[in-house]
């Protein structure tokens, strides 16, 4: 976590959801009231000590204390936002980690391996174009309400890719019906 970004972040007026990291010492400035039965244990301003701290000028900072009530795993949060609610920040932190797994899921999936270009224009289009490929894989999935996961359809597709094929019946897992007689080509050797 750079204070820098995070006091430079604070100065521009934008709010941050970060996780504390173990090492940070901090001074408990005010305890607010945790809601009983949200998964947060402690809800309080604090300021982070230490020469680093210090020298950005890092304000004082809001840290919300969460359990989980799937994993029971306790999450500690920073923010600079005091108005939301301390399960709010929970949840905005949950959901980054979801888009993070997206980006992931593009990367690993969509082989954005490596940028083909290197200009701003390159890049963006490369991350377009993988981008219009995930949602029309997730409109085709959720149109004919297909059982296989997103992996599962891209694969078939990569497999499949210079075939012609019904998508649909591609999809489906139905066997390709065979040319008729008539449409194959065979070579008469003399």
């Amino acid at each position: 976590m750079s204070f820098a970004l995070l006091t430079e972040l604070a100065q521009r007026g934008e709010f941050f959801v970060t996780r504390m990291k173990e090492h940070n010492r901090v001074r408990v400035r005010a305890a607010h009231p945790a809601r009983h039965g949200s998964g947060v244990c402690a809800d309080e301003t604090v300021q982070i000590l230490g020469q680093a701290a210090r020298r950005e000028g890092l304000p004082p900072l809001r840290r919300v204390t969460y359990v989980d009530a799937e994993s029971a795993r306790r999450h500690v949060f920073l923010t600079n936002h005091f108005r939301l609610a301390a399960r709010t920040i929970a949840d905005l932190y949950k959901e980054r980690w979801q888009i993070e797994l997206f980006f992931k899921w593009l990367k690993q999936n969509l082989k954005i391996r490596r940028f083909l270009g290197q200009t701003t224009n390159a890049v963006l289009t490369q991350i377009w174009i993988a981008l219009c490929v995930y949602l029309l894989l997730a409109y085709v999935k959720f149109a004919n309400q297909l059982a296989s996961s997103m992996q599962q359809l891209l694969r078939l597709l990569h497999l499949n890719l210079f075939q012609y094929r019904d998508l649909i019946v591609l999809l489906r897992g139905h066997p390709p019906d065979p040319f008729p007689k008539w449409q194959q080509n065979q070579l008469v050797l003399v």
